[in-house]
């Protein structure tokens, strides 16, 4: 129940960020690279303090000594991240700025390349609140679920504004935007059901929910928020992302 909630707090923050759609307002290039950062700032952290940190101790925990839990983690990341490049190489999408990927990319319409290519955005982000919700740290598991709503925010903004700019109406752009979401709270209870069919996946799965967000944030945030020549916004709103997570994690942890 409680990943449920979490995920569904995460898909609501997503569709509460398509308000400027919704309401005609516009934002320049360089304040959607700001809010791209932002959000990869807050993943960078919530990877960090709330998947990865926990792994570890969770590892420990089940009779790893340091080399081992550290050994156990770090492959977990590994896989965590190979799965998601192994999706990103197979499932068409579309990138806002570079365009299309993937096997049979062009025969899809856009506006499902790009349900397809912001579900793999929301997809670990999903799996990370269900397999947090599974582990032992609740008050840990809701400080990640409210770091992520809060990333969903600014992202929920950024795809609307994005499909607008490139010609949908705004319905559409909010529709997608809002739909791309419901991924987050079905991704959620699939992660803390697995994981609750033995505690021995608890740290592999922290860590691969760690590994697969990691790739995200280098393999589509990071590149799109660059890419345009805003490297100095992106960044001051990814150091500020992550910050305002590492203060949620510990004060609310």
């Amino acid at each position: 129940m409680g990943a449920l909630v979490g995920g569904s707090m995460a898909a609501l923050a997503t569709a509460l960020g398509t308000f400027p759609v919704v309401l005609a307002f516009r934002f320049s290039q360089r304040v959607y690279d700001s809010l791209l950062g932002f959000g990869a700032g807050v993943m960078l952290a919530a990877s960090s303090f709330s998947l990865i940190l926990p792994a570890l101790s969770v590892a420990q925990e089940q009779g790893a000594g340091p080399w081992g839990a550290g050994a156990l983690v770090g492959t977990g990341i590994l896989i965590g991240a190979f799965l998601l490049l192994l999706i990103d190489r197979l499932v068409p999408h579309e990138h806002f700025v570079k365009g299309r990927e993937g096997v049979q990319g062009k025969k899809l319409k856009r506006v499902w390349l790009f349900v397809l290519a912001i579900s793999l955005h929301n997809l670990p982000e999903g799996l990370a609140i269900g397999v947090a919700f599974a582990g032992p740290d609740a008050v840990g598991a809701k400080a990640l679920a409210l770091g992520i709503s809060i990333q969903d925010i600014p992202e929920g903004m950024v795809v609307a504004l994005a499909l607008s700019a490139v010609g949908y109406s705004r319905s559409v752009a909010v529709a997608v935007a809002v739909l791309s979401g419901l991924v987050e709270p079905l991704a959620a209870v699939l992660g803390v059901a697995v994981i609750g069919l033995s505690s021995n996946f608890l740290p592999w799965g922290l860590a691969g929910a760690a590994g697969a967000m990691l790739f995200v944030i280098s393999h589509e945030i990071i590149p799109e928020s660059h890419r345009q020549g805003h490297e100095a916004y992106a960044t001051v709103g990814l150091m500020l992302g992550f910050v305002l997570m590492m203060i949620l994690d510990t004060a609310l942890g």
